[in-house]
């Protein structure tokens, strides 16, 4: 045999996808070692590393023989990029060389080699295993830093190696003489990896909401965003709190259900920022203000997933608001309103999923004094004005709730028996009202899980209002000067509020409530 043909494969955008390794061998001739199929630069240099890794391991290195050696990855109109493929070049290089014989069909083989055999861990072991399945696949050879993450789909056969020998040793086929007597020893196997259970763990916080004194209406605010799935701006004097309110607001949503965790740790893995097995809380993602449009929102060359998507069913939190660059605020636009992120190039184009709560945080004026009691502002008008531009009518519009975080007085600051509710007491009410949504929306023809979710049509269905309440709501949109759209958020967020109260309809306490939430002054 001079030609051999073994599965691979590799992440593209936020799936996986199958790769096929050929090799073909030319024997007493020149010496030529091509890799074909748009490799990157990673996986161009797999052809050192396998060759060194094949040395080490007890082979002749490919480069000291006279043979032409192709290598081709297909789809050849895919881009290869990364060390993916190193075991697999390297298992079908000695394949078709007759060094080794062993059945590829049904198995898939992932992992860079290290130059002495070694396997070292990839990205995105997780989507890429969960396509192996959906197309039939039965075993899954993954570096052994990889295996528990593989481990989490189930329907296929893990198997977590440590070097290129011991993938060897458990794929050889041994040869038999007539007699049907084994000419060899039986090799050693690697034993398969049991199924990695999904085990939502109890972390324990540095911050408690009790720990932050004072900030009761922010508190409330961040309450009623939570358990409704709203966007949520904090606007206040430096120094008030926002930032602690914000990182602690993520230890109030609730538990993520498995298929959650399981996308999640998807889009975390194929990004390489998967610090653990799992990702079992809601991701809480806070870029720089000076953060890039590409980063914030993904893209490139290779559309690649942003921080919105990072957030994904978690909380992109974004200090100084108004300082990040407007091309970046306005792009959020479709984030916020559709929950993906479309980005198209002359290469591709491709939908990431954003599914996040944007939690703001805010000074009202560039020196941050605006509207202080005990400081004055120091702003000329004009910056001011220039200040009040950089966030545009539709953004605001897109933000469900506006909260004024003030400042506390010193005796609350100094007082430390003084406390306010517990973080896990907020998280039960927050998780009695995702329980209502649950139930309200359970036949529902469309998937939807939170009340901000809920289009217009919806909203007259699972939001209706008593003769009244429509009255108060539509004289108040009407003082207000509130847009369609804020108009239905506000019913969003009214609906919110009755759930937090456990009421099966709307109030005018809840209308008034929910209408305290929009910005003063509309742009």
């Amino acid at each position: 045999m001079s030609f051999a043909r073994v599965h691979s494969a590799q992440t593209h955008l936020l799936k996986g996808k199958i790769v096929t390794v050929e090799v073909d061998i030319t024997k007493n001739t020149l010496h030529a070692f091509t890799l074909v199929g748009l490799p990157d630069k990673a996986v161009d240099e797999s052809k050192d590393r396998m060759s060194s890794a094949l040395k080490n391991s007890g082979f002749k290195s490919p480069k000291n023989q006279n043979q032409k050696i192709v290598i081709s990855l297909s789809p050849a109109d895919l881009k290869k990029e990364g060390p993916y493929f190193d075991l697999a070049i390297a298992l079908a290089y000695l394949l078709s060389g007759e060094e080794i014989d062993f059945d590829p069909k049904g198995k898939i083989f992932l992992g860079e080699l290290s130059l002495n055999g070694e396997l070292q861990p990839i990205k995105g072991v997780l989507p890429l295993t969960e396509q192996a399945v959906r197309l039939g696949y039965k075993e899954i050879f993954v570096p052994i830093a990889n295996a528990e993450e593989a481990a989490l789909v189930h329907g296929i056969t893990i198997y977590g190696a440590k070097t290129l020998k011991e993938v060897i040793d458990h794929i050889y086929r041994i040869k038999y003489d007539k007699n049907g007597n084994p000419l060899e020893k039986e090799r050693p196997k690697i034993v398969a990896q049991k199924p990695t259970e999904i085990i939502h763990k109890n972390i324990i916080h540095d911050i408690d909401f009790s720990d932050i004194r004072g900030q009761e209406s922010a508190k409330r605010g961040l309450e009623i965003a939570a358990a409704g799935g709203h966007n949520i701006a904090l606007s206040g004097p430096p120094g008030t709190g926002k930032t602690m309110l914000a990182r602690v607001f993520s230890h109030i949503l609730p538990e993520l259900p498995n298929d959650d965790i399981l996308e999640i740790t998807g889009i975390h893995s194929i990004v390489g920022l998967l610090e653990d097995t799992l990702v079992t809380e809601p991701p809480f993602r806070a870029p720089h203000h000076t953060a890039s449009y590409v980063s914030m929102i993904g893209g490139g060359t290779n559309p690649k997933p942003g921080e919105v998507t990072l957030a994904h069913k978690g909380v992109l939190f974004l200090d100084e608001f108004p300082e990040f660059e407007k091309r970046v605020l306005e792009a959020l636009r479709q984030p916020l309103e559709d929950n993906i992120v479309s980005i198209s190039r002359a290469r591709g184009s491709a939908i990431f999923p954003s599914n996040f709560i944007l939690v703001a945080a805010m000074n009202p004026c560039p020196c941050g004094n605006k509207g202080n009691k005990d400081k004055a502002c120091i702003c000329k008008p004009s910056d001011l004005e220039r200040y009040n531009r950089r966030i545009s009518g539709p953004i605001i519009d897109r933000i469900d709730l506006w909260v004024t975080v003030g400042n506390v007085d010193y005796r609350k600051l100094s007082d430390l028996a003084s406390t306010g509710e517990k973080t896990q007491t907020i998280k039960n009410r927050v998780k009695d009202a995702r329980l209502i949504q649950e139930k309200r929306f359970k036949n529902y023809k469309r998937k939807i899980k939170t009340n901000s979710e809920m289009n217009a049509k919806e909203l007259g269905i699972f939001a209706p209002l008593a003769p009244n309440i429509k009255q108060l709501l539509n004289d108040s949109a009407e003082r207000l000067a509130l847009s369609a759209r804020a108009y239905h958020r506000v019913i969003k967020i009214a609906r919110t509020i009755a759930d937090l109260d456990n009421k099966e309809e709307i109030s005018s306490n809840h209308i008034l409530e929910a209408l305290q939430y929009r910005p003063k002054v509309q742009n």
